[in-house]
Order: C-alpha cells, then structure tokens, then sequence
C-alpha cells in the first residue's frame, strides 16, 4: 500500500504539471524546472532509511548529473527549427542527452569521480 501511495503521489506531480502546461505555460515551465524528481526521491528515500547521509550522496551525486541533462533542453527547440517531427526531436534529444552523460562520465573518470 505504501508504494502505491508513492506512486499516485508523484504521478500526481507529474500530471498536475502537463495540465498546467495547457493552461499557463510560464508557470508550468517554472514548476517543471524545479528538481521535481529529486525532491521527491529524497522525500521518499528519507522516510524510507531516516538517513541524513544518503540524501547528501544523492545531492551530490544530482548535481554532478545535472549539466549533461541541459543537453536535452538545448538541442530540442533547435530539433523543432529543424523541421524534425516531435518524435524524432525528442528521440534525437535523449540520443544527444545519453551521449552527453557517457562523455561526462568518461571525463569525470579521468579526475578521479564517478556518476
């Protein structure tokens, strides 16, 4: 029951967020660029373990990931002024994205980090 209620709570998220989109789309921009997700994992995380030092690894751990995620945010309009259908500009998007990360991680690597 319990992961049912995580569920419905963060599917509740997500959805309340694209049907802010229909109506106001600044204001779901602004909620959507919050780290939704990271707040969430480490609300549940938390009340799952009471563990302070995991959600700072899992901070961190955000943050180092998060610079490879822009990607996706800057090829996808230029995919769309392309002339690319949605699929495929959000496909080629993560391809770009995916690709990002590997070479993030393979640079971090080489001073000693890892994702």
């Amino acid at each position: 029951m319990y992961l049912l209620i995580k569920v419905m709570i963060t599917v509740a998220v997500i959805v309340a967020v694209s049907e802010v989109a229909k109506r106001h789309l600044p204001l779901a921009a602004i909620v959507a660029s919050l780290p939704l997700t990271s707040i969430l994992a480490m609300f549940w995380l938390y009340r799952d373990t009471h563990s302070e030092e995991l959600i700072v690894n899992l901070s961190q751990q955000i943050f180092w990931a998060l610079l490879p995620s822009l990607l996706f945010f800057i090829i996808l309009p230029w995919m769309f002024k392309w002339g690319l259908r949605f699929e495929f500009a959000i496909g080629g998007s993560m391809i770009v994205m995916v690709l990002g990360y590997l070479f993030y991680a393979w640079v971090l690597s080489r001073f000693g980090m890892h994702l």
